[in-house]
């Protein structure tokens, strides 16, 4: 009996041996592994940090440089017998597109800014016990626009420059209104990234059908265009265009749009663009021929902000 049990524990030691050094080997090679991983993290940090660096370079030798994004969103929805709702049986669905796209040329003595976007959007509500209701997409977004900047470089951050800006509808009334902006200036770069352009020389030409509220005026055009791209795959870009009317303060106009993206794998990721403008003619267009108010006047009218937001899915080209 002694010695079953004298062979039984001698047996559990070394069991336990073998399984306490088999289990300090799987951590060993464990924590091995771990080291290898951290190490290759910043192996691979610092390939990344030598790559942007290198784009800097890239984006900074004379030539053209090309590029944009464009984000889309949706939101489809189905309600059956849902009760809670005022219309229980329901179709309803969103869908908005932007893109935006630039090609930009640069050397020593001159450069040249063309930028691009393109928003466009659509709504649908169907109610299905009403047999009678619009159950179609309809247009609820309408935005192109257009810049090109010449400048003719005076200092590393002064330049005399031109611009020549347009920007109307493209699905519903195409051109109408349609602005024109064409003048002359300044450009000062105060930073990498940032431009602010001063034409106190410019033409704010609208193009509009019949009987318009619509003018065309001289004033000065200011714009202020930031964008910023990071090391962790996020880009912002904003950018301010304001006209101020020389003749009339009720015929300037401005618009701010801000978009955001945010690469999740390769060029894919989230997107948000936001827009805001204050244009005065517009407010008292849309009171005389939508609402109705033919009496309506710059001086019985308040000059709502506009705003539109988008988000989704973004993609960078």
């Amino acid at each position: 009996m002694k010695r079953i049990l004298l062979t039984t524990i001698l047996i559990s030691f070394f069991l336990h041996q073998g399984i306490s050094q088999t289990k300090e080997e799987i951590k060993a090679q464990k924590e091995a592994l771990e080291g290898e991983i951290s190490a290759k993290k910043d192996t691979l940090s610092r390939i990344e940090g030598d790559i942007a660096n290198l784009q800097g370079q890239v984006d900074a030798l004379p030539g053209w440089h090309i590029g944009g994004n464009g984000t889309l969103g949706i939101n489809i929805s189905k309600f059956k017998n849902w009760f809670q709702k005022e219309i229980p049986n329901s179709d309803g669905g969103a869908i908005g597109i932007t893109v935006n796209g630039f090609a930009n040329y640069d050397d020593p003595k001159q450069y040249w800014r063309t930028a691009a976007a393109l928003n466009l959007g659509w709504v649908k509500f169907d109610d299905q016990d009403d047999p009678n209701d619009d159950d179609s997409y309809r247009q609820a977004t309408d935005i192109f626009n257009i810049a090109s900047l010449y400048g003719r470089k005076l200092s590393k951050t002064l330049a005399a420059t031109a611009l020549i800006e347009y920007r109307s509808s493209i699905l519903n009334d195409f051109n109408d209104p349609g602005y024109l902006d064409l003048g002359i200036g300044a450009t000062w770069e105060p930073a990498k990234n940032l431009f602010i352009v001063v034409h106190p020389l410019n033409a704010n030409i609208i193009f509009s059908e019949g009987e318009s509220v619509y003018e065309s005026t001289m004033g000065a055009k200011i714009v202020v265009d930031y964008s910023q791209k990071f090391k962790n795959g996020i880009s912002f870009k904003s950018n301010l265009s304001s006209f101020l009317s020389y003749e009339d303060s009720n015929r300037s106009n401005w618009t701010w749009t801000n978009s955001f993206s945010y690469t999740l794998w390769k060029n894919i990721g989230i997107g948000l663009e936001a827009g805001l403008r204050g244009n005065k003619q517009e407010t008292l267009d849309y009171e005389i021929n939508v609402v109705g108010d033919d009496g309506a006047t710059f001086d019985t009218i308040d000059n709502e902000l506009q705003s539109y937001f988008l988000a989704g899915i973004s993609y960078k080209f």
